[in-house]
């Protein structure tokens, strides 16, 4: 059964570094994949729906390997904010290997793609202690590398 790793990366400009980076794991060309949205979509016709047609090609894409529904439009939201996809197939060994690349490169969760980071407002009391530290972090923290999710199909 093959197993596929497939990261989101924010930034697609260091997208190519990393493919090298995973295929001088051993890994053909032809297993290692990326995903980007187009710049430009040709409009061919009345009913020509270019950039519908490339997100749906996709979640049918991301879909057919394991992906639920909700797990392919967050990525195909990455994709929409100029992200873009990078997917390695193999053995599990292998593709361990790739994520963890992933993973180092600072693949996105997509569970922490989803929706604005909370807005909380600050509270100040004269009984409370000064921060000395900076800032406290509450709610959802979105940590770079943990975000590389393993597929098989």
């Amino acid at each position: 059964m093959p197993k596929t790793a497939v990261g989101l990366f924010e930034n697609a400009e260091h997208v190519d570094d990393i493919v090298r980076e995973i295929e001088d794991l051993g890994f053909p060309r032809k297993e290692v994949r990326t995903l980007k949205e187009p710049t430009t979509f040709d409009v061919t016709g009345v009913m020509s729906f270019p950039r519908l047609d490339f997100e749906v090609d996709s979640i049918r894409a991301l879909t057919r390997i394991g992906a639920t529904k909700a797990e392919s439009q967050a990525y195909v939201e990455g994709l929409r904010r100029g992200g873009a996809l990078v997917f390695a197939t193999g053995s599990a060994e292998s593709v361990d290997a790739a994520a963890d690349i992933m993973n180092r490169h600072g693949a996105v969760g997509i569970g922490e793609s989803n929706g604005p980071e909370p807005q909380l407002p600050g509270v100040v009391r004269e009984s409370m202690s000064p921060l000395r530290n900076g800032p406290v972090l509450a709610g959802r923290i979105r940590e770079p590398g943990s975000g590389a999710c393993f597929f098989s199909w």
